[in-house]
């Protein structure tokens, strides 16, 4: 009987040891899958990241091509070696330091809008059909890409980049109509102060007196009269208070010695 209850004990051990290691192995697997998980989305995230970075790069040098069209030439470039280096100009000039590499795809090759088959690149996007984790809170200049189903769907053009120092993509100044020729003068010129926001000087700036009609000579302001020197009435001398006459001093009276003789009072009348 001692023999048979230690078998028994001995199994029921067993069991339970394997029964610990199967849970121990599932706690290390589930673990292990939820790293993966974490570390693949990071990845995901850091690379539609990456990929908004390097459209901004195409989105710049497509703006920087259409500003920056001679009168006659084409706003677009027809392929990314007119942006490496712009043919338009004797000069080397370039608008993209190197074409990238779509980090989605892991391939240097990018879907390209164009208006016809022989027009120019109008905007690019990545050949990623992969639905992005990122649907919101994008910079101002991608506010567009907010709820887009597909990688695919964000499209990289030159429009509504702004590029300092630049007129239009065809030459014009801002807010001329196509075909419109520009008119002398309505530029605001550096340094010059604004009045609302037609960008045109106050009198008195721009080189016209006020009042005066533009064309005409100025007159050169004539000095100043130096004012008169104002006549003070003449002073009167001070009065002098009225002086009073001298007092004459008083005599002291007579001090009454005790030698000289008294005088007797004078006897009464007789009576009758």
């Amino acid at each position: 009987m001692t023999a048979a209850a230690s078998l028994i004990r001995s199994g029921k051990q067993h069991g339970f040891t394997y029964v610990s290691v199967v849970i121990l192995v599932a706690i290390i697997g589930l673990v292990g899958a939820t790293s993966l998980r974490l570390g693949t989305t990071m990845q995901r995230v850091a690379a539609e990241q990456a990929l908004l970075d390097i459209g901004m790069e195409y989105s710049s040098a497509l703006a920087s091509y259409a500003a920056a069209t001679p009168e006659g030439q084409p706003n677009y470039p027809k392929s990314f070696a007119e942006l490496l280096k712009d043919p338009r100009f004797p000069q080397l000039r370039r608008h993209l330091r190197r074409v990238y590499v779509d980090p989605m795809t892991g391939k240097a090759e990018w879907g390209l809008v164009k208006a016809n088959e022989n027009g120019g690149i109008l905007a690019i996007y990545s050949l990623s059909k992969a639905a992005p984790i990122k649907i919101g809170n994008f910079p101002p200049r991608f506010v567009a890409f907010e709820g887009k189903t597909s990688l695919a769907d964000w499209k990289f053009s030159g429009e509504g980049v702004q590029i300092m120092g630049a007129k239009g993509a065809d030459g014009q100044q801002p807010g001329q109509q196509p075909g419109q020729p520009a008119k002398p003068g309505s530029g605001m010129q550096p340094g010059s102060p604004m009045t609302g926001v037609t960008g045109t000087q106050p009198d008195g700036l721009n080189g016209t007196q006020p009042g005066s009609k533009p064309g005409t000579p100025q007159e050169p302001p004539q000095p100043a009269e130096p004012p008169e020197p104002r006549q003070e009435p003449p002073q009167e001398p001070p009065q002098e208070p009225p002086q009073e006459p001298p007092q004459e001093p008083q005599e002291p009276p007579p001090e009454q010695s005790g030698d000289q003789p008294q005088e007797e009072p004078p006897p009464p009348p007789p009576r009758r």
